[in-house]
């Protein structure tokens, strides 16, 4: 086994490991933030203390945490695991069993090419903090995005049920709409900073502008895009306000058939595809890892004061800058979900090729003008 071999595995499950962590904590907050903006006490039923006299002192630590009702999130995945595994008579068992697997997989499978630092330097050795350096970073994540609609398809399709094959097919038409609106959206990133590779276009957004007070970050210069883009993948994620693969109001959704842990991998999916979406956004519209005014010797802020720090805290502060931004993205996206109300389909569609489509086209037609005329 090589060294490099070894490296890339332990950042693959450093990384892996951080998003499917968040995905299970956001079962928690999901709740939380709701009960929070609607004022009300939220959950604080799953509750953890020990009785034997030695372990008694624990339970003063785990406390807040019970009050909190941290463990909420353990208490899903328990019941998930011991939950009857049901399948409906006339499912197709193969293609029922693979749906999930193949939901969960591919979103995991995007998060590869997202860089989540810069370069980590151990030794003779630079670790470039990204599981696989991909130079067509952008289309291996589109591509792992579009094949995960597959699993949607088949979920609603094997499933023998009616509602769920309208779910089904609710879904690959909404996700395939946004995907192109997704898609043209991020050609103005890729117009402006010159590259498909991920990395590459973090790095580009280390520049400034009005005399290094303001970085060149993605949002500054693609503003339009910005929302296009944080609009589109809202609507992959299948979440409100455009749950309407799920609607539980009428169809109830694609995953009906499902219980068990073959419907916790659904649900485990739309969250994971919730940190695949703040990952996006922070890797293509708020710089990535980069900190404002943060070189790789330290801070050289604009009025001309310097501070040096060695490399390794200039690379946490990179990651904990990418972490940073992440959360708060996930946070924005949990408030969004319980503000604005579910969109009818019609709305939805409309949305998305009468306003949003052509939007983006007119925003790379705009920013590829103004790339001729700079260059």
């Amino acid at each position: 086994m090589s060294a490099e071999f070894l490296i890339k595995t332990l950042l693959a499950l450093f990384f892996l490991g951080g998003v499917l962590n968040l995905a299970g904590l956001l079962t928690w907050v999901e709740r939380k933030q709701s009960a929070v903006m609607q004022d009300r006490i939220g959950a604080n039923r799953a509750w953890i203390e020990f009785k034997s006299p030695w372990l008694r002192p624990v339970n003063w630590l785990l406390r807040p945490l019970n009050v909190l009702g941290i463990f909420h999130s353990l208490a899903d995945a328990v019941k998930m695991f011991v939950k009857e595994d049901f399948m409906p008579r006339g499912a197709d068992k193969f293609l029922y069993n693979l749906a999930p697997v193949i939901s969960v997989v591919f979103a995991l499978l995007s998060f590869a090419a997202i860089p989540f630092g810069n370069v980590l330097q151990v030794g003779a050795r630079s670790i470039n903090l990204q599981i696989a350096d991909v130079n067509a970073g952008v289309l291996f994540v589109f591509a792992m995005m579009s094949l995960g609609v597959y699993g949607v398809i088949l979920a609603g399709f094997s499933s023998n049920n009616n509602y769920a094959y309208l779910g089904g097919m609710r879904a690959a038409s909404q996700m395939l709409s946004y995907e192109i609106t997704m898609g043209i959206s991020l050609m103005g990133i890729v117009l402006a900073y010159g590259t498909l590779g991920l990395q590459d276009i973090v790095r580009s957004q280390g520049g400034y502008f009005f005399d290094g007070w303001l970085p060149a970050w993605g949002f500054t210069v693609q503003p339009l895009a910005f929302i296009l883009f944080m609009t589109a993948a809202l609507a992959e994620t299948k979440r409100v306000p455009f749950d309407l693969p799920e609607g539980e109001s009428e169809i109830i959704g694609y995953f009906v058939e499902y219980s068990g842990m073959k419907f916790g991998m659904f649900f485990l999916t739309d969250l994971v595809e919730t940190v695949l979406v703040a990952c996006l956004m922070t890797t293509f519209f708020l710089g990535g890892w980069q900190v404002p005014y943060l070189s790789a010797d330290g801070f050289h802020f604009p009025w001309g004061a310097v501070w040096l720090l060695p490399h390794l805290a200039v690379a946490v502060l990179g990651m904990v800058s990418f972490i940073l931004k992440v959360v708060f993205f996930n946070w924005f996206f949990m408030a969004i979900r319980w503000t604005l109300p579910r969109f009818r389909y019609d709305q939805l569609m409309h949305l998305g090729w009468k306003i949003l489509f052509p939007a983006s086209l007119l925003n790379v037609i705009v920013t590829s003008v103004v790339v001729v005329m700079r260059s």
